[in-house]
This record gives structure tokens, sequence and C-alpha cells, in this order.
């Protein structure tokens, strides 16, 4: 499929056709068939997913890499052949190279002359203990994976590899490896790193970055089937983001300004690569469908991996009981009562969702939602409670029934983030002949300075204000890194970037937004983008697997803070720049 070196004088073009386990099958074909490309990535790993990869991986050792993945090779990789399009993909999980060796059977098969590579050194799962990620005498996590960079990418690219399949890289070395092995980049190019990172975490997700889950969605006019992003590298680090024509969606400003606020935390964007510092992106529209990024600046990345630990936290049950009519409290406090009565109050948390109207003229909107769940290191007791919550359908509540029947329990993950140095980890790079090749990991200890610099912002000049929803001027997106969320806001104009500032507060938020009001809040400013990012800590308690929260992965958390009343100006309103 490569024709040899990769040439460092021209732009690199990266496209993305996967940003989770379960994306949309059919982007593959739609990537290669849509224009030119260099280089194709899919991101198929999450904390959630190295979980169920994981689970899969106990009960058969040949598996741990996402299936899906194998079955777009299986349609899609003679048209990469034909096309001369490489493929970057971290769909390795827990078993890369297993992944490697079904593409290669899978490559005879079809009678391709297509080398395939691979990245491993991540599973730290047997040395838990050794590094300190598990006390001594706990059992070893079910996973245990460190975030390696982009350099073993880049050296099997290098080595001709067509394909390569990782285990867990962070999601922006699928950019940042071709963009080594594409530029001739070393470890001192910080900036060009640094802008790689950037478009990355933009491609990262997918058609998230072309109006994909994006705040102000009815003003894309062909909003159906979003298509997927292409990144237009350049050798100084200076992307453009953009996508095929004639595909759904859009790429803009605010588009991109969504992705780049999504998951972070501070200014500091720490990675294996390189720590870019997201406070010096500039963003620029240069015709449609074509966004510049330029000016990212970087800095040695950290000292230490992050590690991604899972764990099975016990055995988790659920059912949503229908109150319908009157006397909701008190139909909500009988069923409770009744139901710790049989199991035990232990590990159940309960949600009353009000969706409830007086005098309703349908049996659904006369309806409120009490919502129960157990979390319980007996699995008897889990499936106990399915049991129980049936037997009170003719000894509760007037009109008492249920969403759908209980079932039997499952098993929960516990997700918590460790950190190891660098140099415990093994970093190996296998090329298509099968030599091995060790990535020597070099970070540094990172100066206070490097992580703390915000601009003083002047405040907004006194004008009439009117209650609006606040999403009227202003977007948000919000999602989980383990049990924290995050949640950015920016707004579209340098006023209305002048009033956010100073008025959303970490105590305006936690007003706004009571779930969040007993919790350690974080906020942090952008100015390059107009936004502030708020990191709310313990939200999802111990991980998307574990939470019993209603949004367990707080997607729709900025959403909520959107449609939050609050005194807006009234140039903002009238939408004045």
């Amino acid at each position: 499929m490569s024709t040899g070196p990769m040439n460092s004088g021209s732009p690199l073009l990266i496209g993305n056709a996967s940003g989770f386990y379960g994306d949309r099958f059919d982007a593959v074909r739609e990537m290669l068939d849509g224009g030119p490309l260099h280089v194709l990535t899919g991101d198929y790993l999450a904390e959630l997913t190295m979980l169920i990869l994981g689970r899969d991986l106990v009960k058969d050792p040949k598996l741990g890499y996402a299936k899906t993945f194998l079955r777009q090779m299986e349609a899609n990789l003679g048209l990469a052949k034909d096309k001369g399009v490489r493929i970057v993909a971290n769909a390795g999980g827990l078993n890369p190279a297993g992944l490697a060796a079904a593409l290669r059977e899978l490559v005879d098969r079809l009678g391709l002359a297509v080398s395939v590579a691979h990245v491993e050194g991540d599973d730290l799962r047997g040395r838990a203990t050794e590094l300190g990620l598990c006390e001594p005498g706990q059992a070893e996590p079910l996973t245990a994976n460190a975030y390696l960079g982009a350099w073993g990418i880049a050296e099997c690219l290098r080595a001709g590899a067509d394909v390569v399949v990782t285990g867990r890289v962070t999601d922006a070395s699928l950019v940042v490896g071709p963009a080594i092995a594409h530029f001739g980049w070393d470890a001192r190019d910080l900036d060009q790193l640094a802008g790689a990172t950037a478009a990355g975490h933009v491609l990262e997700c997918g058609a998230q970055a072309t109006g994909g889950n994006y705040a102000f969605f009815t003003e894309i006019a062909d909003r159906d089937r979003p298509g997927f992003p292409i990144a237009e590298l350049h050798a100084d680090g200076s992307s453009v983001i953009t996508k095929h024509p004639g595909t759904g969606g859009a790429v803009t400003v605010d588009t991109v300004t969504a992705q780049l606020l999504y998951e972070i935390g501070g200014a500091g964007y720490p990675g294996p690569d390189v720590t870019a510092r997201f406070d010096t992106v500039e963003l620029t529209q240069q015709g449609r469908d074509r966004v510049r990024i330029s000016g990212v600046r970087g800095f040695p990345p950290p000292s230490t991996l992050k590690v991604c630990l899972n764990t099975v936290g016990g055995w988790r049950n659920a059912t949503t009981f229908v109150l319908c009519g009157l006397d909701i409290e008190a139909k909500a406090e009988l069923v409770r009562g009744q139901l710790e009565s049989a199991i035990g109050a232990d590990g159940l948390t309960w949600t009353l969702a009000r969706t409830d109207h007086a005098d309703a003229d349908t049996e659904e909107t006369a309806s409120a939602l009490l919502h129960a769940t157990i979390k319980t290191t007996d699995p008897k007791r889990a499936k106990a409670f399915s049991r129980a919550a049936v037997e009170l359908a003719l000894a509760s509540y007037p009109g008492f029934h249920v969403t759908a029947p209980p079932a039997d329990g499952t098993p929960f993950g516990v997700y918590r983030a460790g950190y190891v140095s660098r140099k415990d980890v093994s970093h190996v790079a296998v090329l298509p002949g099968g030599a091995r090749v060790e990535i020597v990991e070099v970070g540094h200890d990172q100066p206070d300075w490097v992580l703390a610099w915000e601009d003083e912002i002047p405040p907004s000049p006194p004008e009439p204000t009117t209650a609006a929803p606040l999403g009227t001027a202003f977007g948000a997106r919000s999602g989980d890194k383990g049990g924290d969320a995050n949640l950015g806001v920016w707004a579209r104009s340098d006023a209305g970037f002048r009033w956010l500032v100073h008025e959303l507060t970490v105590d305006r938020l936690r007003h706004l937004l009571p779930e969040v009001a007993d919790l350690e809040v974080e906020r942090h400013q952008f100015a390059n983008l107009r936004a502030v990012n708020f990191v709310v800590h313990g939200l999802l308690g111990e991980g998307v697997a574990s939470s019993t929260r209603f949004d367990p992965q707080a997607k729709a958390l900025g959403e909520w803070l959107r449609a939050r009343v609050v005194d807006l100006p009234a140039s903002l309103l009238k939408g004045e720049r």
C-alpha cells in the first residue's frame, strides 16, 4: 500500500472514521470514498471500553480488541490499498498483538499486499502491585494500561507499515504519530507536536467536530448525517480542520471550539508526547468548512505516564417505578420503604424525576419516574432486588408498574487513574517483519509556571438585562473523565466572553446546578477560545461503569446549564459581537 518514505514537504491529510467503539460502521468506507487522504485513524477506546474489553479477554484470551475494526477492515482494506491510505487505530485494546495477527490472517485470505505492525507495552496488569498501582494483598486490577504516546506509531510507519494497531495510546497520538513520521519531527519540536496534539484532540471524537452533539445544532442546515473530520497538517504544526465535500454537518470556529473544550482540564494539556497549551490555540475560519488551528505552544511532557485502572466493584441492578397522578411523594415514600424493608437500604440509591404535570391530558405526562439502583458485592442480593421489586406489584401504591421488568444483576466496574514513571513502562513498536524496537520514553518535571497563567479580562459595561436561558447566547459541551466531569462554556463574541468570565464563577455554577453544590469545582479560563472550563470532581462517583447518576457520562450537563435562566445583557440577546 505504501510507496516509500512519507514526504515531509507536503501537507499530511489525516481523517478520522471512529470516535468510540460502536461508532458509524460505514464511516471507513465514506472516508475512503469521499476524497483524498493519506492516513485514516480510528479511536475505539475509552475508560469504559477498556473494562468491556477486559471482560472479553477473561472469557477468551484471543479477544480483548475491538472486533468491529476487524470487520471494517475486511470490507475496506482492499479499497484503502487502492487509494494508498494508511490505517492507524487503537483498536488493539488489551490485545494489540492478537489484533495484528488476525489482520495478517485477513490480509492473506484477501490476497492483499498489505503490511501490518503494532504497538505494545501499555498493559501493566501483572505489575500493578510492583509499580504501586494497588496495595499489596489486593487483587490485580482487571485492566491496567499506561497511556503511551506517538513515537511507536511513527516508528511503525517509518518502517513501511500500511496498518498500525495499538493498545492504550492517547487519542491524539493517533494523529501525532503519522505527523512525526511524515515531517521528521523529533522530541525537541515541542510547538509542532503541540499543534498536532490539538488537531488530534479535535479529530478523536469523530463527528463531534463537524456539528455532532453541537449546542447550536439548529443553525446547521444538513445535520442528519455529519461527515467525519479531516486535519490538513503542516510542517510547522498548524492544521486546517475540514471534511469531505458534500458530507453533512459543518466545520466552524464554534464546532472546533466545542471539541477543543471536551474532556479537558486546565490550559496545560499534558500528554506523553508534549504538554500542549490550549490557551494558545488560535482558530481562524478560512472558508466554508475550513478552520485553521495555529499558534499552539508546546512544553515538555511530564515525567510520568497516566494509567487507566479498572477493577470489578461488585454487582448492580436497577428498575424504574412509574408513579401516576396524585400523591406522588407519598407513593415514592411507600415503595421505597417497602423495597428497603425487603432487602435493606445499604447500596440503594433513589432518584425521583418529577416529569408529571397537574391535570395532564395523557397518562404519560401525568406520571413521575422513581429510579432505584442497587450496588452490592453480593450477586445474590443484586438478584434479590429484582424479586423484591416484582413481589410488590399487587401490594404497593395504586397504579403500580415499572418501565421494564427487572433483570438479574450485572457486574460493574470501578475506574481510577494511576501514574508510573516512564522508565518503568516498555513502549515497543513491533514492525511488519517482526522486529521489535524499544521506544525510549523521555519526560520532564513540570515547573509550576508552565501550568499557570491567565489574562485579566475587563468587566462588561453596565447595560439593561433580560431573563433568558444561558444557552441563548452561550454554547457548552461536557463529558466524563473517570469520576470527574468537565463542562466547557464558550461565548460567541468578545462582549459575551467579558460577561461570561465575570458572571459564571464557581459559586454561580453551584447555584445554577445544585447537583454540584457540595463538590469540588475548578474553573479554568481560555481567553483565546472565549471560554471557561469547569472540572467537577466526584460527580460521576467511581467512573462511568459504576455511576448511578441519571446521566452517567455527564454528556448533557452542559445542556442543563444552558437551559438555566439568568439575567443576560440585552446586547447579547440581540447577537451583537
